[in-house]
């Protein structure tokens, strides 16, 4: 850090220092100034070249017209609330064009993108997220569920339900550029549901296949559940659903399991939820069913993948502490 050739090197030095010191990323990352995507940068850099590699050599080219810093106080606040600048979303022509005829910055559209990128912002679709819920109830549910979690004997499994469609949504892809990649599609609407439950405690997981979903349906679910996973004396197990019609139906024989219902439009408290997103990833990204048949059959041989590998389970379903 000493010997730094310039105040560049100096930064990006003392930030590994605080990384080898055992700060974080984000700690670094806030500590000096500069976004996590750029942090992660320097950490390449260093594990590949060391400090020859991290060093700031002089840049070839024009110099910049405007500094970064400049136009982090200018764009920040209108990249956080477009509203600011009269609009509603940004994309990368939207902000090349408010800049330049706006703020009179004469600036390429290839290097505004290589700013918004330096300031780690990248371009992402936002998830989708209700308006209706109530943050107290959440926060309630949380603390009821780390309560269980921490007694002994417990085992909180937790259910919900998938449709696979036979003709699923195409996944990105590398490809060259000026190519049009195709993927087929029947259209025949070829549908399959699944009931499964996950233990992410255990990996568990037990899952069967239906054309349908109502009251009737899910409580042979419970029957077949209950049989494969059979009662244990020292052990009380909870199962939590979201809040289905079916799933609160008075007639339903729940076994040896304890039932306990998510807060209302709180999907993201069910980690069986991530499960069901890894399984049409890795085994329905493209796959065209021609037939109910086919489709079962890929279904199978995926669920059978998943119930046989626990820790992959327990992984991608593992929830907060």
């Amino acid at each position: 850090m000493e010997a730094a050739p310039n105040k560049r090197s100096y930064v990006r030095f003392a930030v590994i220092r605080g990384l080898l010191k055992g700060y974080s990323r984000a700690q670094v990352s806030e500590l000096f100034g500069r976004g996590e995507r750029m942090v992660r940068l320097w950490m390449v850099l260093f594990n590949t070249g060391g400090i020859d590699a991290l060093a700031s050599k002089p840049r070839t080219g024009r110099p910049r017209k405007i500094k970064l810093e400049h136009l982090e106080d200018l764009l920040v606040p209108v990249l956080e609330d477009p509203s600011k600048a009269g609009e509603q979303h940004w994309t990368g022509v939207k902000i090349h064009g408010w800049l330049k005829e706006q703020l009179a910055l004469e600036l390429g559209y290839r290097t505004t993108i290589r700013y918004l990128h330096e300031l780690d912002y990248n371009l992402r679709v936002p998830q989708r997220w209700p308006e209706r819920q109530n943050e107290a109830e959440r926060a309630a549910f949380l603390e009821e569920l780390h309560t269980l979690r921490q007694q002994p004997g417990i085992e909180v499994w937790y259910g919900d339900e998938c449709g696979i469609e036979g003709d699923p949504r195409p996944r990105r892809r590398w490809s060259a550029r000026g190519s049009r990649p195709r993927v087929p599609y029947q259209g025949e609407h070829i549908r399959s549901n699944v009931i499964g439950a996950v233990c992410p405690a255990t990996g568990q997981s037990f899952a069967l296949i239906f054309n349908g979903v109502d009251t009737d349906v899910f409580q042979c679910y419970l029957d077949h559940l209950a049989e494969s996973i059979p009662p244990d004396p020292q052990k009380r197990r909870i199962l939590i659903l979201d809040n289905a019609s079916w799933h609160k139906a008075a007639r339903l024989d729940w076994h040896h399991f304890e039932c306990k219902f998510l807060p209302s439009y709180s999907p993201d408290f069910n980690p069986i939820e991530r499960l069901w997103l890894r399984l049409k990833a890795d085994y329905f990204s493209d796959f065209i069913a021609h037939t109910p048949d086919e489709l079962i059959e890929r279904l199978c041989t995926a669920l059978n993948a998943f119930m046989d590998d626990k820790r992959k389970v327990a992984s991608q379903c593992a929830t907060r502490k």
